[in-house]
């Protein structure tokens, strides 16, 4: 498959920049594969697909506010960084992004909050925009933690172009989240309310709980035609013994494993084993999915609507068929459904 192929006509307005009222009640397209029909409903409705004894995959990552803003010492100029992962605790070390790049060297000091509340260093280069930086910070590492997370940002991707707003802060987060380590939010999982996820234990759903911390590598271009020679960034996965227990049961039984999110789909494909069962696993992945695929764990899938050419649209893709899959976005646009963070859900089964 080549990257031209996931292009599409996808009007800027169809892109969702707030979230709807209640988190269960956007629209929700279901495509049946085995039929190649599609059915427009609205998210509560996913009850009326499962039943007794059937597993929802869900990704239990937290976002953490990443984004904080600055000056450089001596100039006062302002710049942006974007927390992407904790390299050394005792150390304060941290992988970021900074913007504008070109203005920040190694040595250079960065101050952030009003009365130069946090101070850190460059140490080093590491790309052309990733950099990695020393916090200097004298009290323990709650305090530090703590007041990082007072200066910081939720950080909501920057194409939707507006401010960010304290309810932010909470709806671009899942209901169930608790492992603090993503910039991203697994954006399919915010769509689920405490009250629909009552409504799914009673009918007999298990919720089996992965957690993979989703990073910046989602939002980035796709830089090749040929979508094998694409890098994706590494994010980590935590798979425990519980989580694995209760998908390969649900296996043995032939029940309905439902991936919510590329993410949950990612973490089961990444600690798959030969025989088709999920090991518990602790690690790294950079797995790129994208057509031709195939699935070996999840056989149902809920899914945010992606922006064109970007990897979580190709993952879709390749689980809904390409074909089915760009019909049905073409149909979502027809439909005036929103796309992308805050948008509305699909259900492949």
């Amino acid at each position: 498959m080549k990257l031209s192929q996931f292009r599409f006509n996808l009007p800027p307005e169809l892109i969702a920049s707030m979230p709807p009222e209640n988190r269960d009640e956007a629209k929700l397209m279901v495509l049946n594969r085995k039929d190649q029909t599609i059915e427009h409903k609205t998210f509560k409705d996913v009850l009326g697909y499962f039943d007794d004894g059937d597993v929802f995959v869900i990704n239990n990552t937290k976002v953490f506010p990443a984004r904080l803003y600055g000056e450089k010492e001596k100039t006062g100029a302002k710049i942006e960084v974007f927390l992407l992962r904790e390299l050394n605790r005792e150390s304060r070390l941290w992988d970021v992004l900074v913007d504008p790049a070109r203005k920040i060297r190694i040595g250079n000091k960065l101050y952030f909050g009003k009365d130069d509340t946090l101070v850190a260093e460059v140490i080093d280069n590491t790309t052309s925009r990733g950099r990695t930086l020393r916090f200097l910070f004298d009290g323990s590492y709650e305090e530090f933690k703590k007041t990082v997370y007072s200066l910081g940002k939720t950080p909501l991707p920057k194409i939707h172009q507006r401010e960010i707003l304290p309810e932010d802060q909470e709806r671009y987060q899942t209901i169930y989240a608790k492992h603090e380590g993503a910039v991203a939010a697994p954006t399919a999982g915010l769509h689920f309310s405490k009250e629909l996820m009552k409504r799914l234990e009673l009918i007999g759903i298990t919720f089996a709980e992965v957690t993979l911390h989703a990073g910046l590598g989602n939002f980035r271009n796709i830089e090749v035609e040929d979508l094998t020679k694409h890098k994706m960034d590494s994010e980590e996965v935590i798979i425990g013994d519980e989580c694995t227990k209760i998908i390969n049961s649900a296996k043995e039984r032939k029940q309905q494993i439902c991936a919510v999110g590329t993410t949950s789909m990612k973490a089961m494909e990444t600690s798959v084993s030969i025989t088709g069962m999920v090991k518990p696993f602790n690690g790294w992945t950079n797995k790129f999915i994208f057509p031709p695929y195939e699935f070996h764990v999840a056989n149902s899938m809920i899914s945010n609507l992606h922006l064109p050419q970007s990897s979580m649209m190709m993952m879709v893709s390749a689980f809904a068929g390409y074909d089915f899959l760009l019909k049905a976005y073409k149909e979502a646009v027809d439909k005036k459904y929103k796309f992308f963070t805050y948008g509305d859900a699909m259900l492949i089964l």
